[in-house]
């Protein structure tokens, strides 16, 4: 499948009932190439819902705010969802709304083949890591999953909540860029 095929079955998707509220489907933004970083978090709120872009509120403002201070380069990593609509209210994605949505998020997968998965909150840890991975416990730790290395942190909504997980949320961010600079430098 390509990219434009992948995008055209997702913003005609209606395997959940997130479809019936949406505006836009939010399918993803940043680079397409091979090999990079791909950060996960779990879904669009109002912002993205109207732009059909993910993380462009104020969490992807922090979020863009940290990967500049880091010297990420805007090739360097593609950021999705696991859900692609909007959850009324900006509410948790229900697990079944996750579920229904892996799908899309599979084939995004496929088609960059990450180094490196970031989930960004748990939602995202608890679809990509394990359903009982809490993000107090896994953020920080890298696990191999058929190849490719996935590691997590704090949402960076739950960062501008709690100034407290600012520290730690820079911190593992920047093990991933080292992460990837040694990625890199194998390749």
């Amino acid at each position: 499948m390509t990219w434009e095929e992948f995008e055209a079955q997702a913003k005609i998707c209606r395997a959940c009932g997130l479809c019936e509220t949406r505006r836009n489907v939010v399918i993803g933004r940043g680079s397409k190439n091979l090999n990079r970083i791909l950060f996960v978090g779990e879904g669009p709120g109002e912002n993205e819902d109207r732009q059909g872009v993910p993380f462009v509120g104020q969490a992807g403002r922090l979020l863009d705010l940290a990967l500049n201070a880091l010297e990420f380069l805007p090739e360097d990593y593609y950021i999705a969802n696991i859900v692609k609509c909007r959850p009324p209210q900006n509410r948790i994605p229900a697990d079944d709304e996750c579920e229904a949505c892996l799908p899309l998020l599979r084939q995004q997968f496929l088609l960059l083949r990450p180094a490196i998965v970031v989930s960004l909150g748990a939602v995202a840890a608890k679809n990509l890591i394990g359903k009982d991975a809490k993000i107090s416990n896994v953020r920080g730790q890298w696990f191999n999953k058929g190849g490719t290395v996935f590691t997590a942190t704090y949402h960076p909504a739950a960062v501008l909540r709690d100034e407290d997980k600012k520290t730690d949320f820079y911190y593992d961010l920047k093990q991933v860029k080292t992460a990837f600079d040694e990625y890199r430098k194998r390749k």
